[in-house]
């Protein structure tokens, strides 16, 4: 067990007179106090424009700023050039998506899969639109897994990049990116992952994944909103034109022409989120003390106590595999998700009703949406009993 929570001043708080219990960290997880002070201290003290002005308090913003992308790239394992700070995990898609609107030719090909969320799939469309190239999408069997050998044959050598979430935010399924990757590259295409569900909840290596391109988000790693990640291979992204322009980005400007700032400067105009890169790195060292390899191991003993639970009654439907983060989507027989939610609300019990970003894989599924239930590292089993006790009390008003 990860004795964490006396860490999280909203964890104590209650809801409808009820012991808050929070089971919606697929949507956000909460902060510690060590995060909620870092940004506070930042605000309070030295609160500057970064790479802007020699005085001491830009001097030190610049300090924790830089020092907030070394730590970034160290926990992913990639070089600090290699590391972008962006609004969010969707901010960092739109970019390689925006790169390739102006680089795809007709008929080029783009791979995603039936479980991404809209982040991963509208701005494939629209590149799509832009450019006339077409959208593959490599299909999930009944367990909600991708089937690696039709994975395999859809990758062609049209295939310019493919595109796929690390982990599903509602089936909770682990995708083999590594081995997708692979076959990716031997037909001579790029690989984004949307790693948005599986950085805040398990290790990442991107040079042992391989992968090109890796999104994430910093509010669904115990940091503050408005900041996320996108890291890229430096040769890449040396060759890749910047999504916004103006500001910090910028190496040298007459009126008629500019040139681009180095890496990853290059690729963050105007003033940045300093607050939120403080935040942030105060969330990698609270994770990096406690050990994702530790996290991923506590997360995977609830969610099979949690399914063992869930299971046990009647009228439950479950989506997903078996092996997955600690994700949970299900039905209750006859109860829309949005009622399921709002009881579970009452008996203060925080969980996301709803097609959760992902209507594509909802049709796929032949349901309108799920509930979902979602875990970190300061749940507890205890929690979940009180979460099935409380479904038990949806059961009796829904008359289910």
């Amino acid at each position: 067990m990860i004795d964490a929570r006396k860490d999280f001043p909203i964890l104590s708080r209650k809801v409808h007179g009820k012991k808050l219990v929070y089971l919606d960290n697929a949507a956000t997880a909460q902060k510690p106090k060590q995060v909620i002070e870092a940004i506070k201290n930042y605000y309070e003290n030295y609160n500057s424009n970064v790479h802007r002005a020699v005085h001491q308090l830009s001097a030190e913003a610049t300090d924790a700023y830089d020092e907030a992308h070394e730590k970034t790239a160290n926990f992913i394992n990639a070089e600090e050039e290699e590391v972008i700070f962006t609004k969010n995990t969707t901010e960092s898609i739109n970019i390689i998506a925006n790169h390739f609107a102006r680089t795809l030719r007709k008929n080029d090909e783009i791979v995603l899969t039936q479980m991404e969320h809209h982040s991963n799939i509208v701005p494939w469309l629209n590149t799509a639109k832009i450019t006339g190239a077409k959208i593959k999408y490599a299909e999930i069997n009944k367990d909600g897994e991708l089937d690696l050998e039709q994975i395999k044959k859809l990758i062609t050598n049209k295939t310019k990049i493919v595109a796929l979430a690390h982990v599903s935010n509602v089936l909770g399924t682990i995708n083999p990116v590594k081995e997708i990757a692979k076959v990716a590259h031997d037909k001579g295409a790029l690989v984004l992952i949307d790693g948005a569900q599986s950085v805040p909840h398990m290790p990442v290596d991107v040079k042992e994944l391989d992968c090109d391109f890796l999104a994430f988000s910093a509010h669904k790693m115990l940091g503050p909103t408005g900041i996320g990640v996108l890291y890229g291979k430096k040769e890449l992204l040396e060759n890749i034109e910047p999504f916004n322009f103006g500001g910090d980005m910028i190496k040298e400007v007459t009126f008629e022409n500019a040139s681009w700032n180095d890496l990853p400067w290059k690729f963050e105009a105007g003033t940045p989120n300093m607050a939120g890169a403080v935040g942030l790195s105060a969330a990698i060292d609270y994770l990096k003390k406690i050990g994702m390899e530790k996290i991923r191991e506590h997360e995977l003993e609830l969610t099979k106590y949690a399914i063992k639970k869930l299971s046990s009654i009647e009228g439950v439907e479950i989506y997903g595999p078996k092996q997955r983060v600690g994700v949970i989507s299900f039905n209750l027989k006859n109860v829309h998700p949005h009622d399921v939610s709002s009881i579970l609300d009452s008996e203060g019990v925080a969980v996301r009703g709803g097609h959760h970003c992902a209507m594509p894989l909802m049709k796929l599924l032949g349901i309108q949406g799920s509930v979902r239930a979602s875990f970190y590292f300061y749940n507890t089993k205890e929690e979940i009993d009180v979460f099935v006790k409380a479904l038990a009390k949806v059961k009796k008003i829904m008359g289910a």
